[in-house]
């Protein structure tokens, strides 16, 4: 049933209803998420009155990568990843292994992943993180799509493990970037692209980033809202229940192109052409 004006008016409030200067790409959108269950063709309408006219679904397990191929075969400008994220590499099986390699070869899936490491929480030993990386990263190889790359904690050992790969996977991209210099620098010298969050717009934690966002050359950024996490803290009003939409993905790139002394439009073009090329959109 289609999105009424009411619908689609009622969640975020005026002053958050902002429209890019150019169309805009989220290259990570959790919409299989539960939270999007009861209003997700309002959420996907919103995008669109925003300027956010292509969005990638994040495809951090099975169920939700299948569930991302749906929803981009209902949705035009909707496309999907297929990955196991680190914190649930202890159900890596060659089960599941064989059920990724099957979903990579569905056209709607653009990428490999989430996948990656993450040594903040541990929830899958760091040794089982290590073992159903380096299994998709082989996918990776095989299927000829980019990687979507989940890293928090563990910049020099997924440097080293990328070193290794390098020569053998195409395009890679560490999304949610929240790391230190050294780190973003090594991925740079790797050719990886970098997405950015409103990870940028915390006050508590994003300062370091505002110095780093510069070091980043347009060809290799791309922007996303991880949504429904990470909302931007420092939005010009409140936004009740604290869910974030792909339609508020403007406020971040505006926070982008601030902190790198850079035209707005120009950040929303570029990111935009980039995300395009990396998963190969124009031939879709």
């Amino acid at each position: 049933m289609a999105a009424t004006t009411d619908t689609l008016n009622d969640f975020l409030p005026e002053a958050l209803r902002f429209t890019a200067p150019a169309e805009l790409v989220d290259i990570g959108a959790n919409l299989t998420h539960e939270s999007f269950a009861h209003d997700r063709e309002a959420v996907i309408e919103r995008a669109r009155t925003a300027n956010v006219t292509t969005l990638v679904l994040t495809g951090t397990d099975r169920e939700h990568a299948e569930q991302a191929v749906e929803l981009a075969r209902q949705y035009a400008g909707i496309h999907a990843t297929a990955g196991v994220h680190p914190h649930d590499a202890s159900d890596w099986t060659s089960e599941l292994q064989t059920a990724m390699r099957a979903l990579h070869l569905q056209p709607e899936v653009v990428a490999v992943g989430e996948c990656g490491l993450d040594f903040n929480r541990n929830f899958s030993t760091p040794s089982e993180q290590e073992r159903a990386f380096e299994a998709q990263l082989g996918l990776a190889v095989e299927s000829g799509l980019p990687l979507f790359i989940h890293e928090r904690d563990a910049g020099r050992r997924m440097l080293d493990i990328l070193h290794n790969w390098r020569d053998d996977i195409c395009d890679a991209v560490i999304h949610c970037f929240t790391g230190e210099r050294d780190t973003l620098h090594g991925y740079l010298d790797l050719d990886l692209h970098i997405g950015l969050t409103g990870w940028l717009c915390d006050e508590r934690r994003g300062h370091h980033l505002r110095e780093l966002v510069g070091d980043i050359a347009l060809e290799r950024l791309m922007v996303e809202t991880d949504c429904p996490y990470l909302l931007p803290r420092n939005l010009p009003t409140k936004l009740k229940g604290r869910r974030h939409e792909p339609a508020l993905l403007p406020w971040i790139v505006r926070e982008i192109a601030y902190w790198r002394g850079n035209d707005e439009a120009a950040v929303a073009r570029a990111t935009s052409d980039t995300a395009r090329r990396f998963f190969r959109l124009e031939d879709r």
